[in-house]
């Protein structure tokens, strides 16, 4: 078992491989940069994911959420479009929620069912929204067409937000939108009774 080593031993296993050194001005600058980005991400977007995730989920867990979401952009901060910050923020939040709902649930794997009705009493999106009839139409559209009303509604995306947070193109995201309102109002059409 070897103890420790002498730095003789140090030196010959770091030799020919450049070491990070926090004097190098270029390593330093390149930290600096990053660190600037992300604080400002973070002051200009905290309060909108938090209120995200508080619309969506129970209030007590949305900081820790958003926080969750901001570990993931610094991990991958070479990743995140700088012209599109925010939109690849919701769109990671989405699948931390979804993570989320799902450790909340003790479910076995053969009692998932295929396809079913959200619930509406379960489902905090829902539960928000204080008119029946609404929710009622919310509930029908479907899930996908739901995300999307949410998202133009509460959290005021539309065209290239939109696209950015579903993972599709520009006219694609104008169409499912286009669908979405369509579905929504024969929804709520076929809802009224008066």
């Amino acid at each position: 078992m070897r103890i420790a080593s002498t730095d003789a031993e140090a030196d010959e296993s770091t030799q020919g491989v450049r070491m990070p050194d926090r004097a190098d001005p270029s390593t330093a600058d390149a930290g600096d940069d990053a660190l600037a980005w992300f604080t400002e991400v973070v002051q200009q977007h905290s309060t909108a994911l938090v209120r995200y995730f508080a619309r969506r989920g129970p209030r007590q867990d949305a900081e820790d959420l958003a926080a969750d979401v901001f570990a993931t952009a610094w991990r991958r901060r070479d990743n995140v479009p700088r012209e599109a910050v925010l939109p690849w923020l919701y769109r990671t939040a989405g699948f931390t929620l979804a993570n989320h709902r799902r450790k909340l649930v003790d479910l076995p794997v053969d009692a998932v069912p295929e396809s079913g009705a959200p619930r509406v009493a379960d489902d905090p999106e829902l539960s928000a929204l204080f008119d029946d009839e609404l929710r009622g139409a919310l509930m029908s559209v479907g899930e996908r067409d739901r995300r999307i009303l949410l998202l133009h509604a509460w959290e005021g995306l539309d065209g290239e937000g939109l696209a950015q947070v579903l993972g599709i193109s520009r006219s694609g995201a104008d169409a499912a939108l286009s669908r979405a309102r369509k579905r929504l109002r024969e929804a709520w059409g076929d809802r009224m009774s008066f």
